[in-house]
């Protein structure tokens, strides 16, 4: 559901009824593009049924008096507190709009945490580096202390690559270091700098995976050395998540008049290949404004004279 602050930015959107940008179209032409009264109308009456259905259920659990059952309606928070501690993010991270960040949690400048993920800092502390990248439904929990009573904080630390759906519990992850697809890292687990532990790989209680070596099975064990290409593959990882979590940020942050006004961009302009149109019979006329001069395509440059 959204949020009152989001509805009432985006009714406001919808009350100028114009976009505040203009986009250059093929041939140096420019437009100013409405978004459609009709567009306009059904949002606004879209938005004003969901809030009177929201007042009638209030106003029916009332008259119901101590005998009504209330549904608690869950609404979805990206950043949430937990007792006394809140998560602290830097400006700079990104995190997915379906990823719950939960309690004493702290993400560092250009780190990424993407959709589906949960980060848990209930009993204990989570710390996350800069640059760090945690993918898609992952879980990073902690453990208030083993057995033996240590303390166990999960430490994530700088360009760090964690796969998807990995589950990282209790544990200290060096930097630079890299944890594959589905592996699962247990209580106590260290991963020191520039070590990897493979897809599906389940790390038992307390294991140090040592610099520069792959991990590996259920349970996890040596595998190999890491090779000098395979090391700089971990950073170029994160280099890449981030400047990927940078267009994922600027896509989650567009206005609802820009998104409608691409929409209609691209069911105006679609075009599909033209192996594909062949095999259909299908023949596309190029819209005027789409066709480039002569002059400035390479394969059409006019050729000096003999």
């Amino acid at each position: 559901m959204t949020s009152p602050s989001h509805e009432s930015r985006m009714t406001k959107m919808l009350k100028r009824g114009r976009l505040a940008d203009q986009s250059t179209i093929g041939g140096g032409r420019r437009r100013k593009v409405e978004m459609g009264s009709l567009g306009r109308a059904v949002y606004t009456l879209g938005l004003w049924i969901r809030e009177t259905g929201q007042a009638m259920d209030r106003l029916g659990c009332r008259l119901q008096g101590n005998y009504y059952f209330q549904e608690q309606l869950s609404r979805h928070r990206t950043l949430m507190n937990i007792f006394d501690k809140a998560p602290a993010v830097d400006k700079d991270a990104f995190i997915a709009p379906s990823a719950s960040i939960v309690g004493d949690v702290q993400v560092g400048r250009g780190s990424s945490i993407w959709y589906g993920c949960v980060v848990r800092g209930d009993v204990n502390s989570i710390s996350i580096g800069s640059g760090t990248n945690i993918q898609d439904n992952s879980l990073v929990h902690v453990a208030k202390s083993n057995l033996s009573g240590k303390v166990l904080p999960t430490i994530i630390g700088d360009n760090v690559t964690v796969g998807h759906s990995a589950v990282i519990h209790g544990c200290t992850v060096e930097d630079e270091a890299f944890v594959g697809m589905g592996a699962t890292l247990l209580d106590g687990v260290v991963v020191e700098k520039h070590a990897m532990v493979a897809a599906g790989a389940l790390v038992r209680q307390n294991t140090r995976v040592p610099c520069g070596e792959v991990w590996g099975g259920n349970p996890a064990k040596f595998l190999r050395k890491l090779t000098d290409e395979e090391i700089a593959f971990i950073s170029q990882s994160a280099t890449n998540y981030t400047n990927l979590a940078k267009v994922h940020a600027a896509e989650n942050a567009k206005p609802f008049d820009e998104i409608e006004f691409e929409k209609m961009l691209r069911k105006k302009f679609a075009r599909r290949d033209e192996e594909y149109d062949s095999m259909i019979g299908v023949v596309r006329e190029t819209p005027p404004e789409l066709i480039l001069p002569d002059n400035i395509l390479p394969d059409k440059a006019p050729k000096a004279p003999q």
